[in-house]
């Protein structure tokens, strides 16, 4: 029986074979999973109903899971933050970089080789696209090599 907050089999799956630079896409229910991820990243679907779960929902069970070395976010057209960027700015650990991409160049980050999964949430606010890269988990100083 697990403990964590994240239960999910296949997402555990591929978290568990991603490694150090691997790319986990959060995307909300505008975002074009089929056309617009990378080509060997495994899709799961979450989307329920709209709403159910949010992208904030996903991010809370993720951070749980995986060290997070960078997060990107989608820039809105106007350039203005989105609302929900806020709240992921609030959730990742501080002093993390939160790059801020226009929309095609997240596009093709998203769609690199180096994403390895892809969940699509039933987020139905706008921008809500996260894009994370998977960090190392931190050594004891006295298991440092």
């Amino acid at each position: 029986m697990l403990k964590s907050k994240l239960l999910h089999p296949e997402i555990l799956r591929v978290l568990a074979s991603s490694g150090h630079f691997s790319q986990v896409l959060i995307a909300d229910g505008n975002y074009p999973f089929i056309s617009r991820s990378g080509p060997r990243a495994s899709t799961v679907y979450l989307n329920l109903m709209p709403g159910i779960p949010k992208a904030t929902d996903v991010l809370e069970a993720l951070m749980d899971m995986i060290p997070i070395q960078e997060a990107a976010i989608m820039q809105t057209p106007s350039g203005v933050q989105a609302p929900i960027h806020a709240e992921f700015r609030a959730m990742l650990p501080p002093g993390l970089e939160i790059k801020c991409l226009e929309r095609y160049a997240f596009y093709d980050a998203a769609s690199s080789p180096l994403t390895s999964l892809v969940v699509a949430t039933a987020e139905t606010r706008r921008f809500a696209n996260l894009l994370l890269t998977i960090g190392v988990v931190k050594l004891d100083q006295s298991e440092a090599y």
